[in-house]
């Protein structure tokens, strides 16, 4: 089980939802199930629009699906993630701060997810 805490200037508020682990649906997907308004424009990996930063909030060590070659090429264009950054990720299972919602799923762990206001936004 992981609760996804959601947050995002674009909200009146937090809102935290349930995923249930093994679950394999994207944030994206978990956010559109909940009206959360993550901003997308492909919802494919293909433009980065849905950008997030994800934060582990477990004392545990925290978990990552693996990043798709979409995703890389995404983060690099968009210089959110450095090689090695991508290294760490794949050989350590280390997961990047960044991630493409649309790409990433949630394992078994809290994580707090930002999203900025508009598709491709700056934090």
């Amino acid at each position: 089980m992981a609760n996804i805490t959601f947050q995002s200037p674009i909200m009146h508020r937090d809102k935290t939802v349930y995923a249930v682990a093994g679950n394999t649906k994207t944030i994206l997907a978990v956010a559109r199930d909940n009206a959360i308004p993550i901003p997308f424009d492909c919802g494919d990996g293909n433009c980065g629009s849905c950008l997030i930063e994800v934060t582990s909030l477990d004392a545990k060590p925290a978990m990552s699906m693996a990043l798709t070659e979409k995703e890389k090429a995404r983060l690099k264009e968009l210089q959110k993630i450095t090689d090695a950054e991508i290294a760490n990720a794949e050989v350590n299972d280390v997961p990047p701060r960044f991630r493409l919602a649309c790409q990433f799923i949630a394992r078994d762990e809290n994580v707090t997810v930002r999203f900025p206001g508009t598709p491709g936004g700056s934090f």
